[in-house]
């Protein structure tokens, strides 16, 4: 049996008085490409947020690279990028600044401040933020002043830079024009692309849109907090669909 790179065991999480995940397990294998599915308020942020280790579980074990999370150091912990649905950009700092802060858990307290003044180097940070059709004129721009496209792009150059070995994404083509959804769907799909960039082997996606589902080859379905199915992609029938929608 080949070892998961991640995996929760019985996994329960309770916000105030309900249980936005119950009794989860999951095993993620490096290369795979998933797409997690269900109406909002299923439990797919939450699972994302327990998967990245923002959220610490009521219940259950949480590990990465067969290690409980609790006892992985932050350069451990960065081998999980995250796409946030809500961005998480930085609003008093330049766009190519939050690019650079994809880097942070692989840096030095040194690199953070020069990031911080504005004198650091940006070299890296222009080579993904141009990957992400992002043009030159908003490289220095605050954040405050460039378009929701815009800062949906910089949150996905923020996660590449990381070159983690696993990427978690919530929604992460909102804001995205038709053409920009499919070079972004198989930018962070396809592992050998032409861009000269490290994109993450192991990928799991959140998404509402359905038509979106070609190019991943597994699919879970997610209701209540629960886990209904976890299927190949060929597999995957109306019925499914059904039980969750």
């Amino acid at each position: 049996m080949i070892n998961p790179l991640l995996e929760l065991k019985e996994v329960s999480y309770k916000n105030k008085n309900d249980f936005t995940l119950n009794k989860v397990s999951l095993r993620i294998k490096s290369g795979e490409k998933i797409a997690l599915i269900g109406k909002s308020g299923a439990g797919k942020t939450t699972l994302i947020s327990i998967l990245n280790g923002t959220l610490k579980p009521n219940k259950g074990i949480v590990k990465l690279f067969g290690t409980e999370f609790d006892k992985l150091n932050l350069y451990q912990k960065s081998k999980i990028s995250t796409i946030w649905q809500d961005l998480r950009l930085i609003e008093d700092l330049s766009a190519e600044q939050n690019v650079n802060c994809g880097l942070l858990g692989k840096q030095s307290f040194l690199f953070a401040f020069k990031n911080l003044l504005n004198i650091s180097s940006f070299n890296k940070a222009h080579q993904y933020m141009k990957v992400c059709h992002l043009k030159k004129s908003i490289f220095s721009k605050n954040i405050r002043k460039i378009s929701g496209g815009q800062k949906q792009r910089l949150a996905i150059a923020r996660a590449l830079i990381q070159e983690s070995d696993i990427l978690l994404a919530d929604e992460p083509f909102n804001n995205l024009d038709p053409k920009l959804t499919s070079y972004f769907k198989n930018l962070l799909l396809i592992t050998k692309n032409k861009t000269k960039i490290k994109v993450p082997n192991t990928t799991l996606i959140s998404l509402h849109r359905l038509d979106l589902l070609d190019g991943f080859n597994r699919i879970i379905g997610m209701k209540n907090g629960e886990i209904l199915f976890d299927i190949e992609k060929t597999k995957l029938k109306k019925y499914h669909l059904n039980e969750i929608y």
